[in-house]
């Protein structure tokens, strides 16, 4: 009497001829097999935290900061916050900048600006 294994299916369902695929002790995987990729930290923008904080500080009462890291929608609220209140609404700029300069920001695509 010979022993017939059940076929080795792949990812889609379809059975694959020949023996199913081990390396390890006691058939268990390859080794690396299954294994993430090592984690690097969060992507870095090609913007610069510094100019976005300059930028800010000295132009923010027209959103120039703002648009240097494509937060567009944020840029023309700062420039119609700043006209609406004739000119005390650029506190909100100010700050924005100050927070730029001292532990950054994203980009419009959610990256870290670069030091």
């Amino acid at each position: 009497m010979s022993y017939n294994p059940p076929p080795s299916y792949d990812p889609y369902g379809n059975p694959i001829s020949g023996p199913p695929v081990t390396g390890g002790p006691y058939g268990a995987p390859p080794a690396g097999f299954g294994m993430q990729q090592p984690y690097y930290g969060p992507p870095i923008s090609d913007k610069s935290k510094l100019v976005a904080g300059l930028l800010q500080l000295l132009l923010g009462g027209f959103g120039v900061g703002r648009f240097y890291t494509g937060h567009v929608g944020m840029a023309i609220g700062q420039i119609a916050v700043t006209w609406l209140t004739c000119g005390f609404g650029v506190l909100w700029p100010l700050i924005d900048g100050i927070i730029l300069l001292v532990s950054g920001g994203t980009d419009a695509q959610g990256r870290r600006l670069k030091d």
